[in-house]
């Protein structure tokens, strides 16, 4: 299980949210470039970045510190999420060097673009199902829909997705620990490996997620980082076990 540090940017500066509220972020750097040096220089082996403003605008705001933090360490795998809605904007992303683009939004409101999506950018597409009580959120998560996730990760499962980004907004930015059932849900839902996201807080949501044994490919973390409650080193030798790790 990859340990993966988040990069959410807000108006080019690092922050984390509560609850995916705008209103209610944490400023923890303005050089998102050198914080992710400091993930970097702790092991990790993939970065998350958020573009909290393109959620929100439906198309990249924060798309220049996106593409330099990419430059900066090309053989890093990089996936970024917010604000992507069309295919150019995909292009873009990969042509400068990001490895994954995340659809949110658009795979709850236009399903039939994720199909489109893999099939002209086959193994970098990650599909973004951000969850309240079960049921998909969009725009930034001011809107919950009908969908149940599990069933829409299912709909995916025949298009080639690499893998589902799950978080439970409920507990997104709140060190309440991660929802390890609704995790384990999603991920036996179908065969696309799912990656958890939202309340990581320290080990002990590490283990849980690994104890679960379902398929989760990794765990995203934040706030539990910046705050000190989870160091990155130790949470990777963790899941690497004895054994070691891979890429």
């Amino acid at each position: 299980m990859l340990i993966i540090p988040a990069i959410d940017l807000k108006d080019g500066q690092c922050v984390r949210l509560r609850q995916g509220a705008m209103d209610d972020s944490t400023v923890f750097s303005d050089d998102p470039v050198a914080m992710a040096r400091r993930w970097v220089d702790a092991g990790c082996r993939r970065l998350h970045l958020v573009d909290l403003n393109g959620a929100f605008a439906g198309e990249p705001v924060n798309g220049a510190v996106v593409e330099a933090i990419a430059a900066t360490f090309p053989a890093l795998p990089v996936q970024i999420g917010g604000g992507i809605r069309d295919l150019a904007t995909i292009e873009h992303y990969l042509r400068a060097g990001v490895s994954y683009v995340i659809i949110g939004t658009r795979a709850v409101k236009e399903p039939a673009f994720v199909t489109e999506a893999c099939r002209a950018f086959p193994g970098r597409v990650i599909v973004g199902l951000d969850a309240r009580d079960g049921r998909v959120a969009t725009d930034g998560w001011a809107e919950v829909s009908d969908v149940l996730a599990t069933e829409l990760a299912q709909r995916f499962e025949a298009d080639g997705v690499s893998a589902i980004v799950y978080t439970d907004i409920a507990r997104d930015g709140m060190m309440q620990g991660v929802n390890v059932e609704a995790t384990v849900a999603m991920a036996r839902a179908s065969s696309i490996p799912v990656i958890a996201s939202g309340g990581i807080t320290d080990l002990d949501d590490i283990r849980a997620l690994q104890a679960a044994d379902a398929g989760i490919m990794g765990a995203i973390t934040g706030r539990a980082i910046y705050e000190g409650t989870l160091d990155v080193a130790e949470a990777q030798r963790l899941c690497d076990g004895p054994a070691g790790g891979s890429a």
